[in-house]
């Protein structure tokens, strides 16, 4: 079976830092991956390497047989994006931002209405499609944006920190309705994350990440195994591969994004 995404010793460098140093991981078709690891592992980095945003330093990502780099074009008909920073326009309707997506992703003028309806009946939003999204709370905001990067029914969705900032039930919520796309459209998914409980309620299989690099790929399971440990946790497991505790600190700016986001969702 074809993989879905594949990477090869992807490097990204900002002067002589290595934010991605030389990682190399395999998705399969339908599969969730998570990218694990606190605020400056190289998580985001390496999603705006494989979205096409940011070139490679060296290495190669292929999705869906597609380069990156070589074929960047054909890459971005393929994915779905769903940023940390906001993507929404709070002085539209629900329906108007999806609207607007689906003329940006030439979806066919004879099926937006039904695909819009159709999406916002799938997140539960359709009782609030003519609303403006300035009115809607953190967690609606966030299943906008992901039916904003299903609309063209794409093959691989990306999702960075998708519920950063939002409480614990709006955090299930987002999922629950993430799950039901992926059933739906059987949608390969790669998400970055650190929160662990979500890892292992979604993830088919995981990347622990730490200072640019992976330390561990395998099933939470797997993982938790490996430890050697009776009742081991996903935080343990990343202790036992990195050699350090899941601190969620990162830098400066990673830590501005995170709040800034936090204060927008809130």
């Amino acid at each position: 079976m074809r993989k879905m995404i594949e990477v090869f010793d992807l490097v990204r460098s900002f002067g002589p830092h290595k934010a991605v140093d030389g990682i190399t991981f395999d998705v399969d078709p339908g599969e969730v991956f998570g990218l694990v690891g606190p605020n400056g592992a190289g998580k985001t980095t390496t999603i705006r390497m494989l979205t096409t945003l940011l070139r490679p330093t060296q290495g190669r990502g292929v999705i869906g047989g597609y380069d990156i780099v070589r074929q960047a074009r054909e890459v971005r008909r393929l994915i779905g994006y769903v940023p940390q920073m906001l993507s929404v326009d709070g002085s539209l309707t629900g329906y108007e931002n999806l609207l607007f997506f689906a003329r940006l992703y030439d979806v066919p003028s004879g099926e937006c209405h039904e695909r819009i309806r159709h999406m916002l009946a799938l997140l539960d939003l359709d009782h609030a499609a003519d609303s403006l999204v300035r009115t809607y709370s953190g967690g609606m905001i966030r299943r906008l944006e992901i039916g904003q990067a299903m609309l063209h029914r794409p093959r691989v969705l990306f999702l960075d920190e998708p519920t950063v900032g939002l409480d614990p039930m709006a955090r299930r919520s987002v999922w629950d309705h993430i799950k039901n796309l992926r059933t739906t459209y059987n949608t390969t998914i790669l998400v970055t994350t650190h929160y662990m409980d979500e890892v292992e309620s979604v993830c088919d299989r995981l990347a622990i990440m730490h200072l640019g690099k992976i330390s561990a790929v395998g099933t939470p399971e797997e993982l938790k195994r490996q430890v050697g440990r009776d009742n081991a946790t996903l935080e343990d497991a990343f202790a036992y591969f990195t050699g350090s505790t899941m601190e969620t600190g990162g830098t400066l700016r990673d830590t501005l994004r995170v709040r800034r986001t936090a204060r927008r969702l809130g």
